[in-house]
């Protein structure tokens, strides 16, 4: 089963990560997700654990535990989706973001 886990401390390695879900059962993998342009720690990576009941009470277990001064959020990865992202688009008159022309001022209320 693949495995989520967001708020993950900047400072945490994929090592002590991979140490916290071991508890529970055989861990195949852990990556935390890195930026590309500096190479930081975007904080939340993916577990990847081979028994599903481990897994699960690993999730059970984790989701919002401590770890080094974090509260972990932890669930069930769920399958990439070739849909594009939402609310990346750029702004525009079209798009709602418009001028302020009209707009009252806090003092004509």
């Amino acid at each position: 089963m693949n495995i989520y886990v967001a708020n993950i401390p900047f400072k945490a390695s994929e090592q002590e990560l991979k140490g916290l879900f071991e508890e529970y059962g055989e861990v195949s993998s852990a990556k935390i997700v890195m930026d590309k342009v500096t190479q930081r720690s975007r904080g939340f990576g993916f577990i990847e654990m081979s028994d599903d009941a481990s897994a699960r009470q690993a999730i059970t277990s984790l989701n919002g535990f401590n770890f080094l001064g974090k509260t972990l959020v932890v669930n069930e990865a769920r399958p990439r989706t070739d849909a594009p992202r939402s609310g990346g688009g750029g702004g525009g008159y079209k798009s709602g973001g418009g001028g302020g022309f009209n707009r009252r001022s806090n003092n004509e209320y």
